[in-house]
């Protein structure tokens, strides 16, 4: 438990840390707000002495000093207006900060996304990361920064009520001192407890998006093994421990205001005792025993604020630990310094290198590939024997473990990661499209492509045909991830990605198998012209599409095994030889 109490102070200071680090690009709109907040609270501050003055100014019948009393209502009047004006104005500026720095902390959680490896994101729920980005950021803004002008203003009401209060009368002011305390306990108490619960809410609400994404993105899968049930029973318990976690920091959260009510109405009653003696006794008047009535008001009124607050910086600052965590984790892997660009000749070399997910599990050990200009290179073997593990040390998804890599003589660790990439075009089995219409996914990759050029990459991919019997053609807007199109579809539109970069390299990883086999050959024959001049890395089950390549590595447990054209791996008759007839079998 002490450890757990520990961490929590920890996220606690750290979340504290970014937000103010993140406020300082705002800090004049903070000062106006301070400012604004410290007019209001001296004029509400000074209202309670007006108003005693006017009460002895009508002390009794006939008795109305009506000569000084209209001229103090005026003047009352114009500080109240002044008092709603700067709170306006208080409210304006807060508004101004929020939204301006959740909308800051949303762009740096995308940008951190958009370089974080695929080792980290391959090891955390996509789910998780987008109720961080999302919803936490939402309670984020609508909890902690509000809450700090509240805040400052709370404890700035109490230190003048007080003080004002003090001049007035001693023996009032310290009873009223004396039950302080009372509210400060139980401001600690909800407090303490109100966090834990609103942290354990934050995470097991992450844990929830994460399902509810995972399980409508793979909706068929779960259908089609009939798991509906399943899932149902494990969104029900999660679903169960987010609501009893809820209902538990709302009790504790819902304590505040009838907590600190009590503890006004025992101020208000010890000032309404302890002034009746001093009135008698003649210490002040009447009108100064109503000022200190409001004082009493005025003072206490902020210990229920600041306890809201408290509860609401307890789940904003909850809520900020989680997406600062993604926002400050290290996993970023910066370019080397004096990184510089490449212009990819064709030219690669892989060096003794290794590499592997899992610390104790070997994958890929002492690779050794030398690849000349224009080379088609086709990579084939069993499942899980690092093809798509090679082709993502290519692209510097993953960092190799040891060895080096090389592209045009350099490598690839002191080249940036964006001019390493822009020399390689990439179709994966996996297709992505974007929301957006058609020509916009084609246009992915060179967004200033002309539609000459579009139609011609579509053209190149044997995608025209079905584009132009789409609504609206090149300007049909898809659904998400290409809804409405068939897998064949999306497929073709990514590589017409491809044919309108006309990159130096290629990468095609399984790329025709979505594709049926008449509309394969014609893609086959694109790709070898595409692939004219262009060093090309081919993954491939099918054996019959790579029989063409230049050279052929036969891969098993992250090694070359044999390593040759089609023609001489089938007469040595190893493993390629069964591997490529087992295809033939019938």
């Amino acid at each position: 438990m002490a450890n757990k109490t520990k961490l929590s102070a920890q996220q606690r200071s750290v979340a504290l840390k970014g937000v103010f680090h993140r406020l300082k690009p705002y800090r004049l709109w903070v000062g106006l707000s301070l400012f604004c907040a410290a007019v209001s609270t001296v004029l509400t501050i000074w209202l309670p002495l007006l108003v005693g003055d006017g009460v002895d100014m009508m002390v009794g019948p006939g008795e109305v000093d009506f000569a000084r009393l209209i001229p103090l209502i005026v003047f009352l009047l114009i500080v109240i207006l002044l008092t709603g004006v700067s709170q306006w104005l208080m409210n304006l500026c807060n508004n101004h900060i929020t939204y301006c720095v959740t909308r800051d902390i949303r762009r740096e959680s995308m940008e951190k996304i958009q370089t974080l490896p695929l080792s980290y994101l391959d090891a955390h729920s996509h789910g998780d990361m987008i109720s961080r980005i999302i919803a936490d950021v939402d309670q984020f803004a609508d909890g902690l920064l509000m809450g700090f002008t509240q805040l400052f203003t709370g404890v700035l009401t109490i230190v003048g009520t007080l003080i004002l209060m003090f001049c007035v009368d001693v023996w009032i002011s310290i009873a009223v001192v004396c039950l302080t305390p009372l509210s400060l306990f139980a401001a600690w108490f909800i407090a303490k407890r109100t966090y834990r619960k609103f942290q354990e809410q934050t995470r097991i609400r992450g844990r929830q998006t994460a399902l509810v994404n995972e399980m409508i993105q793979n909706q068929k899968v779960v259908q089609a093994f009939g798991r509906e049930e399943a899932v149902q029973q494990e969104f029900d318990r999660i679903n169960h421990r987010l609501t009893r976690c809820s209902l538990k920091a709302v009790f504790y959260s819902s304590l505040t205001n009838p907590t600190t009510r009590f503890v006004n109405n025992l101020v208000f009653a010890a000032v309404c005792i302890v002034g009746a003696f001093v009135v008698i006794a003649g210490g002040i008047s009447v009108g100064l025993m109503s000022s200190m009535l409001m004082y009493a008001n005025q003072y206490t009124k902020p210990f229920n604020e600041i306890s809201g607050v408290v509860t609401e910086l307890q789940n904003a600052l909850a809520c900020a630990a989680r997406v600062l965590e993604l926002v400050n984790d290290p996993a970023k892997v910066e370019d080397a310094p004096g990184a510089g660009e490449v212009i990819p000749d064709g030219r690669v070399e892989l060096r003794e290198v290794s590499f592997r997910y899992v610390p104790k599990r070997p994958l890929i050990e002492n690779f050794n590939l030398k690849v000349s200009p224009g080379q088609r290179v086709a990579i084939v073997g069993p499942t899980g024997c690092g093809k798509t593990t090679l082709i993502n040390l290519l692209m510097r998804f993953y960092e190799v473990d040891s060895g080096s890599i090389l592209v045009a003589d350099r490598d690839i660790e002191t080249i940036t990661r964006k001019s390493l990439r822009a020399g390689y075009g990439m179709v994966l089995q996996d297709t992505w499209l974007m929301k957006g219409t058609v020509r916009e996914n084609i246009a992915f990759g060179k967004p200033d492509a002309t539609l000459e050029e579009v139609v011609a990459a579509a053209k190149a991919s044997y995608a025209h045909g079905f584009i132009t019997r789409l609504p609206n053609g090149y300007d049909t807007v898809l659904g998400e991830d290409g809804g409405g199109l068939s897998q064949g579809q999306k497929q073709l539109l990514c590589i017409a990605r491809v044919m309108l970069c006309l990159p130096p390299m290629l990468i095609l990883d399984e790329a025709t198998s979505s594709i049926d086999t008449r509309t394969e050959r014609k893609i086959q024959d694109a790709f070898a012209k595409l692939m004219e001049g262009r060093t090309s890395f081919i993954v491939a089950h099918r054996l019959s599409t790579i029989r063409e390549a230049d050279v052929i590595l036969v891969m098993r447990d992250g090694k070359i095994i044999e390593q040759g054209n089609h023609q001489s791996l089938l007469e040595q008759k190893g493993f390629y030889h069964k591997l490529y007839y087992s295809q033939f079998a019938n």
